[in-house]
């Protein structure tokens, strides 16, 4: 570990040095990629020159013991210190391990979120509305933007579907935990005998990808446009601003209809469409990594039920990691930081465990 922590301080160095080259400088995209590599190792350099602080001042302490004899008032001085700084020298160990796991590249990426009703009928339309509200809530604490794609409305304020996208720091990194399928259990308004009813909603997390990341040949793609529904200003129901493509390999296809106008929601669906491409491709290129992973929070299964939202109980339960809350009203509000952070932390031991 040692090693490679003394490579790392190397090229913090050497990046420390570059982004007060002239030339770079000069170079926009070359010196933002450097501030990014600037402060992912920042952090461990600190912790690294902290380690190195408290190991010699470790070795100093059994230096005195390692020449016998002397002033015993030292010894004891000398003991107390190593008591006080071994265990502070484990910690710091564990720190630069959690340190090093390599980072998800695409953990500052923007996202684009879909959440769609599964099984429940209206109650499932009514409970993705739920989830929709309890991301945008937390989109405003974290002070992430959000902007509606695409929706489908089932006309009492629930959504059979409903696409997004939520723009911030660090977004995908913290948001990618939500993939799965999330259950709800609770009595339906229409319910007249008070039965707990269960319905379930899916989430999908996808990052945002560059125009380079996918190449799409036009030829592959069919246009198809129509009148936007339900939201967007005086022109709906009225020109086909919407737009929906399909890409014919794959058989993907994306729509938006938030746009006034039929050239953004091209845009908009065309980023989609990366977006959707991208994540097929990578899904492909770890089928068989997937297959080995013990744990859901990485292998994104969205055929298991990751949460379970219990209303009468004012319960949340996280099957990946066996997590019980009973803050559910505080949770659907948006204030799902400290419930992300736990998987996050799962996340990390598990690595650790693996030696990833």
């Amino acid at each position: 570990m040692i090693d490679k922590l003394e490579k790392i301080k190397e090229r913090f160095n050497e990046v420390t040095s570059l982004l007060s080259d002239p030339l770079v400088i000069a170079n926009q995209e070359k010196h933002r990629e450097l501030g990014k590599e600037f402060t992912s190792l920042a952090e461990i350099v600190k912790v690294y020159s902290k380690y190195k602080n408290v190991h010699d001042s470790i070795e100093s302490c059994k230096e005195i013991f390692a020449v016998g004899g002397g002033d015993a008032e030292l010894r004891e001085l000398a003991q107390e210190e190593l008591t006080k700084l071994q265990p502070e020298l484990l910690l710091i160990e564990e720190e630069l391990k959690t340190l090093l796991i390599p980072k998800d590249p695409n953990d500052d990426k923007n996202i684009i979120v879909e959440i769609r009703a599964g099984t429940g009928g209206d109650e499932a339309a009514l409970f993705a509305a739920d989830l929709y509200r309890m991301y945008t809530r937390f989109s405003e604490i974290k002070r992430w933007k959000v902007e509606t794609i695409d929706w489908n409305e089932i006309g009492k304020g629930g959504f059979k579907e409903i696409v997004f996208s939520m723009q911030g720091v660090d977004v995908y990194g913290v948001m990618k935990y939500e993939s799965g399928i999330h259950r709800v259990q609770r009595v339906p308004q229409t319910e007249s005998q008070g039965r707990v009813h269960t319905s379930a909603a899916s989430v999908v997390v996808m990052p945002e990808v560059e125009d380079v990341e996918v190449v799409i040949n036009p030829a592959d793609l069919q246009f198809d446009t129509y009148r936007a529904g339900g939201k967007g200003g005086q022109n709906v129901n009225k020109v086909e601003t919407a737009v929906r493509i399909t890409h014919e390999p794959s058989g993907i296809v994306v729509a938006c209809q938030q746009e006034r106008s039929q050239y953004q929601n091209r845009e908009r669906a065309m980023k989609m469409l990366r977006v959707k491409l991208y994540e097929k491709k990578i899904e492909e290129q770890q089928k068989n990594v997937t297959a080995q992973r013990k744990s859901i929070i990485r292998s994104g299964d969205r055929s298991e039920k990751i949460r379970t939202y219990n209303f009468p109980q004012n319960r949340v339960t996280d099957h990946r990691i066996g997590l019980t809350l009973y803050n559910l009203d505080a949770i659907i509000d948006g204030k799902i930081e400290g419930l992300i952070e736990e998987l996050r932390i799962a996340d990390r031991a598990e690595k650790l465990k693996e030696g990833i």
